[in-house]
Parts: C-alpha cells; sequence; structure tokens
C-alpha cells in the first residue's frame, strides 16, 4: 500500500467554471466520545483532472479538491471567505513561486493552497485540510 501526503505549508509571517460532485464513500476513522475526527475517504485519484477543481460534499461541508500532480492534492473549503458563495472548485489554479494558489473566480483574490492565505487582502483566509492518497484513493482529515 502506498500512503502519500500533501501537508499543509506554515503561514509566513508579517478550471472550467462547471465543477461535478463527486461521489464520496464511508468514514475512514472516527474519534472517541462520538468526535468525528480522523481521515474520510473522498473519491479515486483517477476522479481528478490535474489542475482543476473539484467540490465534494462530505460531512455536510463543501470541499473544493485539487489535483496539481499524481502525488499532491490539495483541500480547501469551498466557500469563498470574501463573499460567502461556494465557488472555490471553480477558481483558477496558479503559482506564486513555488507555492500553488486559487484564485477566486468572483472577487479574484488570491490564496496559498497549502496555508490558505490570501495574497491580495490579508484580513482573508481560506481554510485548509490536509490530504493523502492511499491506495489510489483520495482521503481528508477533518479535526471537528
Amino acid at each position: 500500500m502506498t500512503i502519500t501526503q500533501t501537508l499543509p505549508r506554515p503561514a509566513l509571517a508579517g478550471s472550467a467554471l462547471a465543477s461535478r460532485t463527486l461521489p464520496l464513500a464511508g468514514p475512514v476513522l472516527h474519534g472517541a466520545a462520538g468526535a468525528r475526527s480522523g481521515w474520510e475517504r473522498v473519491c479515486r485519484v483517477d476522479d481528478l483532472e490535474p489542475s482543476w477543481g473539484e467540490a465534494v460534499l462530505i460531512r455536510m461541508r463543501q470541499v473544493a479538491l485539487f489535483l496539481l500532480s499524481p502525488r499532491e492534492v490539495y483541500a480547501v473549503e469551498h466557500e469563498d471567505p470574501a463573499g460567502g458563495a461556494p465557488v472555490m472548485a471553480r477558481g483558477i489554479v496558479g503559482s506564486r513561486g513555488d507555492r500553488p494558489t486559487i484564485a477566486s473566480p468572483l472577487h479574484k483574490e488570491v490564496y496559498d493552497l497549502g496555508t490558505g492565505e490570501c495574497f491580495t487582502d490579508p484580513a482573508l483566509l481560506l481554510r485548509t485540510f490536509r490530504t493523502r492518497i492511499v491506495g489510489g484513493f483520495i482521503e481528508i482529515e477533518f479535526d471537528d
């Protein structure tokens, strides 16, 4: 079994326009005392197209997934921090230096896919999730 993990980067100091909902599988791990934390299997790596956002609904939360390479997957909150619309999977994937980014399709703010840091408005932050690839499936870690 091969496990590949994409970790959020620490914050620094100081798609076509349509997405589809991918099928999802059941929980991978549950925390103690009814808390649901841990890894959730979301979809197969083959379900994603490189540099193309896809929205998934998991645990009643919309998450945007981005496959940048066969071993590099990012997951962020699908809701745009600037306006609250569920559109981040429709954003434009790019980079700032070696940092992968997503630009909001509505307000054009640019976010670091690893940290959620907004390059264009420091007051905004996009929630990110840890991801990993296990046996050809993408999993997202939830801490709630």
